[in-house]
This record gives structure tokens, C-alpha cells and sequence, in this order.
């Protein structure tokens, strides 16, 4: 039996991993079995089954006896606040950011331009960091010793993300200490579906990189919009503005020049493989139910730290609980020790991830979800060209043009969104609506 599921994983990998992506010179990301993505993302998902089957069956044993009416003692306290919550909810998103709003719409202009000094450099600084060290720890060798090759190269996707989460959890957590916070009143559990989106999609971002180029994966998360206004259209049948439609023929244009213009070159980092199409495909997915379940949550009353609190929470228990489960938390941590210079990559990826989020909050509270789209698109562009300058991706004429094209439409899409925002004169809070 075991010769034989070697085989079937055998002959996935070679119908799921296109051998396109190696060339000569270099061999195969893939050195054994075990290391076929699809494998590890299965095994990831029964890692989480083995924590939310029992979670859902206490859930629905603790709701069937209704243990809000008749429950007491000590655990009575926790147990109402992980299953039952308060069940208070509010139609607005958040009462804290009201105020930062219109403090900062009273104050000097003097004041206001270093505001957003501060918070374009501090999201610029943050995730232009967590970029390049993105794509330095998923894609480059450690411990070589010369430049033609050797050391060893990084795998587990996962640990990267339960660093991320636990250094997350722990600035989130922090901040609500010291800073007050509204009432919470959604029970805990339901943290539990965006966590596990959100570790999902954080994966497969991760994941993608071994088998495409960053700028690749950059102006795919770009040109989310599209399957967005797709499932959007089919699903809920909601009509779109003519002007979403053309951004969105836009977007795909720019993104088509350019991965076909990559597709002609020789050198291995432009080359796209099926399996990296599939993951991003896999990314956009988790990441707009997140989004979605998230907007979902806050008619609770909360803010925006509690949610990044309790999202984390989750995500440190499901994904330390699989990482244990594999073996893998005592490898990578294993590795961590033989190379010091991933150490700090990984830490410092963590910190630049857990202060990017909060750069998110204070700016939208400060300036609306409008400029904080600008400056992440802006940032997105210079991404794309500073992995190209470091890393050497190839980037031609054509798909340097392309990616003028998408990020022309981005900026169209929020022209157009605010120029329609200011002639409805609509009342009450702006969603934020993720580019």
C-alpha cells in the first residue's frame, strides 16, 4: 500500500509540476516526493480538520444543551465567549475611527502633510521590506558558499506563516492592552472562518514563489478585481458602472502582455508553470472570502485590532497545531539554528507583516480607504522594480508596458470611485474596497 500511494504522488507531481520550470543548469525544486505542493496542501488541511472537528462538535454540544441558560463554575466565562459571545451587533464598522477622521479634517495642513508622510513611508518601508524578503527566504538558497549554488533552500510555507501570526498576535494583543477598545461582543469561534481563509491564501502567496516571479504574482493580486466582479456578476447579479468594466478590460490586458512577454524568455525566474497559476488562483480565492467574512464581522462591535487579535489567535493554533502535527515546527526550527541570516529574515519579515497592518488601520482611519489604495498601488509598482533590480527578472518592452497598463487602471478605478462617492454625497462610513 505504501508503494503504491508513492506512485500515485509520483505521478501527480509530474502531471501537476511541469518540468518547464528548471533549466540545465538548475535542478528541480522538487527532491523527493513529499514536496509536491498539492500533497503538503492537503496535509495542511487535515492538520486544521484535526482542531475544527472537535471545536465544531463542542460547538454544536454546547448549543444543543444550552449551556448559556444552565452552565456555570469557572469555564463558564470563557466558554460564553468563545461559542456565545454577547451577541451585540452594530451597523457600523467601527466607532474609533470616527474621531482620528475628523480630528484630522480640523487640524493644519502643516499637520496633515506629515500625517501622511507617516503613513505612506511606514507602509512603504514595511511591505516594500516584506517583499523583498519574501522572495529572498522562498527563493534563494541558505549557507552557500559560493554563488554557483549549494546550501540549503527554505520549503515549509507554513512555518512562515505561523511567524507571521504569532509576531501579529502579539503586537495586536499589546495594543489593546494599552490602548482602550470597545466592548467585544462576537463570539470567539467565528474568528475561526477568516482565520483559516486567511492562512490559506497566505500560503499559497508564499507557495507561488517557488514556481513564478514575483512581479508575476504581484500583478496577479492586482488584477483580483476581476474574478471579484465575476462571481459578483454571476452570483449576487450586481451591476457594475461602465467604468469597471473598462478598468477591468484594462487590467486583464496589461496582465496578458506581460506573462506572454515572460513566457518568451530563457531566463528560469520569468517562467510562469502551471502549478504557480493554480496556487495564485488558490490565493485569490481564500482571499476575497476573507475580506468578505471580515466585513461580515464587523457588524459586531469591534475594532479593527480586535479583529487582527482574534483573527491571529486562530491562526497560531491551527497552524502550530498542523506544523506539530508533521514534525515540521522542530525542522524549520532545526534550520532557523543552522542558518542565523534566515533568522533574522523570518523575523524581521514577521515585524515588517504585524507593523504594515497597523500602518493599514491608521491610515484608512486617517485619511479614508481612497489615499491608503493609492499608496499601496504606488507600492505595488515599486515592488515590481525592485524585484527586478535585486533578483534580475527579466522584464521586456512589452511587459514593462503592460504593467504601465494595469497600474494605469487601478489608478482610474479610484479616480472614478471617489469622483462617484462625492457626487452621491452618500452618508455614513466608506467600505473599504480592496484593488
Amino acid at each position: 500500500m505504501p508503494s503504491f500511494l508513492l506512485r500515485v504522488w509520483q505521478g501527480l507531481a509530474v502531471l501537476l509540476l511541469p518540468t518547464a520550470l528548471a533549466t540545465g543548469e538548475e535542478s528541480s525544486i522538487l527532491e523527493d516526493w513529499r514536496d509536491v505542493w498539492l500533497f503538503r496542501f492537503f496535509l495542511n488541511i487535515l492538520g486544521y480538520a484535526t482542531i475544527v472537528i472537535p471545536g465544531y462538535l463542542l460547538i454544536r454540544y454546547f448549543k444543543r444543551i444550552s449551556y448559556l441558560e444552565t452552565g456555570r463554575g469557572i469555564c463558564f466565562p470563557v466558554i460564553k465567549a468563545c461559542v456565545f459571545g454577547s451577541e451585540s451587533k452594530t451597523g457600523l464598522l467601527d466607532d474609533v475611527s470616527v474621531a482620528p477622521r475628523n480630528e484630522a479634517e480640523s487640524s493644519s495642513s502643516t499637520r496633515q502633510a506629515l500625517k501622511l508622510l507617516f503613513c505612506a513611508a511606514g507602509l512603504q518601508i514595511s511591505y516594500l521590506t516584506w517583499g523583498v524578503l519574501q522572495e529572498r527566504v522562498m527563493t534563494r538558497s541558505y549557507g552557500a558558499v559560493d554563488a554557483e549554488g549549494g546550501g540549503e533552500r527554505f520549503k515549509d510555507s507554513q512555518f512562515l506563516v505561523f511567524m507571521n501570526r504569532i509576531l501579529a498576535l502579539t503586537v495586536a494583543g499589546l495594543w489593546c492592552v494599552l490602548f482602550k477598545q470597545p466592548r467585544h461582543g462576537a463570539p470567539m469561534y467565528k474568528y475561526s472562518f477568516a482565520s483559516l481563509s486567511n492562512i490559506l491564501s497566505s500560503w499559497c502567496q508564499y507557495e507561488a514563489l517557488k514556481y513564478i516571479s514575483f512581479p508575476t504574482q504581484v500583478l496577479a493580486k492586482a488584477s483580483k478585481v476581476i474574478p471579484v466582479m465575476l462571481m459578483g456578476k454571476i452570483v449576487s447579479h450586481k451591476s457594475y458602472e461602465y467604468w469597471e468594466y473598462f478598468t477591468a478590460v484594462l487590467i486583464s490586458v496589461g496582465v496578458s502582455m506581460f506573462l506572454l512577454s515572460s513566457a518568451t524568455q530563457k531566463h528560469p525566474s520569468t517562467v510562469t508553470t502551471f502549478s504557480g497559476v493554480v496556487i495564485l488562483g488558490g490565493y485569490i480565492m481564500f482571499d476575497s472570502f476573507t475580506s468578505n467574512w471580515q466585513d461580515n464581522l464587523f457588524k459586531y462591535k469591534m475594532s479593527s485590532v480586535q479583529m487582527m487579535f482574534g483573527v491571529n489567535l486562530f491562526s497560531c493554533l491551527f497552524t502550530v497545531g498542523s506544523l506539530l502535527e508533521q514534525g515540521a515546527f522542530f525542522d524549520s526550527v532545526a534550520f532557523m539554528a543552522r542558518h542565523s541570516e534566515f533568522a533574522f529574515h523570518a523575523v524581521l519579515l514577521s515585524v515588517c507583516s504585524a507593523c504594515g497592518q497597523l500602518f493599514i488601520f491608521y491610515t484608512i482611519a486617517q485619511f479614508g480607504a481612497a489615499v491608503f489604495t493609492i499608496i499601496m498601488t504606488l507600492r505595488q509598482a515599486i515592488a515590481i522594480l525592485l524585484s527586478c533590480f535585486l533578483y534580475g527578472h527579466a522584464v521586456t518592452m512589452v511587459g514593462g508596458f503592460g504593467v504601465a497598463v494595469v497600474f494605469l487602471a487601478l489608478f482610474l478605478r479610484v479616480y472614478a470611485r471617489s469622483r462617484m462617492k462625492k457626487s452621491k454625497k452618500s452618508a455614513g462610513p466608506v467600505q473599504v474596497q480592496k484593488v
